[in-house]
């Protein structure tokens, strides 16, 4: 009855897959910013034990489905040839000073857009144009002297971009989970870390081994990432007859149908953040927003793209990506925090705790 081409049926996965993550994401509020703020504020470690928990996952599942379907990930962007780490480092500062300032990275405010927060769509938008300014555009041609410094390339050829041992990787991110969860029983109550970790593993396998028959469109090997996918949404949204629908699109507009469907079911969250904030927050979203796109182009990937999709490839310079970004973002965190501008608009704790509630 359907007769589909492979990279159709790619796209309804990748469409399937979004929808899973936006849904996971939604129910227990998954972010990487703010486990952070959590932090910050109130010593809370239940959200930043899931994101270390979805990287461990995320590694430990990658190597297996790479391992068994024979998946080269030094063919992917992480490994890119005369990498430059200063710009990617660079991005990361950027990108993490972003998230703070906009109450969210990219992924975040894919999730708040879904279950209705308006103001996250000016973020996404300033995302986007700012990406595909950086990657394509007017940013891109200011950048390239930088970018393409021959000093800098030489400086960062001295350290190579290569696989980092998982077992010393996996093992510094259990010490830190248990630092986090403080109670070995509190893990097996990180589903979500768990099951965004697998989809992680989930997309290699979709795009190396489905994409790998597909004699229709080049489909390339590649993860989860939501700073440039966002950009091309846009391109294809004004440039239609130019553009074609993807595998990264697909699984971000899954994402938001995802957010969108459980906020139906879990609607504590839908109505935003009601706390008192010393901001305007549509300027902040504007300015967080310019900084991830200019930031996730220039480290190649965003709190996803690098910190869980590129991680899971143990790439050397996903490594100071997710570094730069988690430093730039606590430092950020801070400076906003001693001048009240801050929010904090739920409280994550664990089962074993008073449960989350609305402040």
């Amino acid at each position: 009855m359907f007769d589909l081409e492979i990279y159709e049926i790619i796209n309804i996965l990748g469409l399937g897959l979004g929808m899973l993550f936006g849904m996971i994401a939604q129910k227990n509020q998954f972010c990487f910013s703010g486990s952070i703020k959590d932090y910050i504020l109130l010593k809370s470690t239940r959200r930043g034990a899931s994101v270390v928990f979805a990287m461990i996952v995320a590694i430990i599942s990658t190597k297996i489905v790479g391992s068994y379907f024979d998946l080269d990930f030094t063919k992917t962007v992480y490994y890119k040839q005369d990498v430059n780490y200063f710009i990617i480092i660079f991005g990361g500062l950027l990108f993490g000073t972003g998230m703070m300032i906009a109450d969210g990275c990219s992924n975040r405010h894919l999730i708040k857009f879904g279950q209705g927060d308006s103001k996250s769509l000016i973020t996404l938008i300033f995302i986007g144009i700012f990406g595909f300014a950086t990657a394509k555009g007017l940013i891109q041609g200011f950048l390239t002297p930088f970018t393409q410094n021959k000093t800098l390339l030489e400086l960062s050829s001295m350290i190579e971009n290569s696989t980092m041992n998982i077992y010393v990787v996996v093992g510094i991110l259990f010490v830190i989970l248990l630092f986090l969860a403080k109670k070995v029983k509190r893990i097996f109550t990180l589903i979500d870390g768990f099951l965004i970790g697998l989809i992680i593993a989930a997309a290699w396998t979709i795009t190396g081994v489905m994409g790998q028959d597909s004699m229709e469109r080049l489909i390339d090997l590649s993860g989860i990432s939501f700073v440039y996918p966002t950009s091309k949404s846009l391109e294809l949204f004004m440039f239609y007859q130019v553009n074609y629908f993807t595998f990264p699109i697909a699984l971000l507009c899954g994402v938001i149908l995802g957010s969108f469907s459980m906020s139906f079911f879990n609607k504590k969250y839908s109505f935003g953040c009601t706390a008192t904030q010393k901001v305007n927050r549509v300027t902040y979203n504007m300015i967080g927003g310019a900084l991830m796109g200019v930031g996730g182009i220039l480290s190649i990937g965003c709190t996803i793209g690098q910190g869980l999709t590129g991680m899971s490839t143990l790439a050397f310079a996903s490594f100071l990506a997710i570094a730069s970004i988690f430093i730039s973002g606590v430092i950020t965190a801070k400076i906003l925090n001693k001048s009240g501008k801050l929010p904090m608009c739920f409280i994550f704790e664990w089962n074993d705790t008073p449960p989350d509630y609305n402040i």
